[in-house]
């Protein structure tokens, strides 16, 4: 199993935190060198970072969403680096926010080609959504851990809905396992 979970790659983590304080977003666009605010489009501050890779937003309410880290420790970075910009125009931010993942996006493969209707039959309709005319992936619900993994053709997966970095290699063991149990798997 350790040559599949090394096939695990996190393309995206999204996480939130909460300034506790309304925000004057043009005022905040205006002083925030690199930010966008076009509120027609969009209700909120887009203050890019390009080390760490990322996309914050900042809403009116102090909500804050970090998304496009490659890593948790990334996405930790860089919410640091927006506080810290946060705190030198003037905004007071605590010291330590609270900094919730909420999402992580993995990505990961099982190294060989999956027949997606043997895999659909096989599993039941419980857990899972195939419309191969609507999608080309098989979308499979797990309760432990709560993520949903889309199974492909191709026998790559996407796993997303974990809130540990853990949760996508509990997620890749827990479908190797069934689809050896079912013999779907060479």
């Amino acid at each position: 199993m350790s040559s599949l979970a090394d096939t695990i790659h996190i393309e995206n983590v999204v996480a939130s935190s909460d300034l506790g304080q309304e925000l004057a977003l043009d005022q905040l666009a205006t002083d925030l060198d690199g930010s966008e605010y076009n509120p027609e489009d969009f209700p909120g501050v887009v203050y890019r970072l390009q080390e760490p890779k990322s996309a914050t937003l900042i809403f009116r309410s102090g909500k804050v969403v970090c998304t496009g880290a490659k890593s948790v420790d990334a996405v930790h970075d860089a919410l640091e680096i927006v506080f810290d910009n946060l705190r030198e125009l003037g905004i007071d931010v605590d010291s330590t926010p609270p900094v919730k993942v909420q999402n992580i996006v993995s990505s990961a493969s099982l190294e060989q080609s999956l027949n997606l209707n043997a895999i659909a039959i096989g599993l039941g309709l419980e857990q899972i959504e195939y419309e191969p005319e609507q999608f080309p992936g098989l979308v499979y619900r797990l309760d432990d851990p709560d993520v949903v993994v889309l199974l492909f053709g191709s026998g790559k997966l996407v796993i997303t809905g974990a809130a540990e970095s853990g949760d996508a290699q509990h997620a890749l063991a827990h479908v190797n396992d069934r689809l050896t149990e079912l013999g779907l798997l060479e």
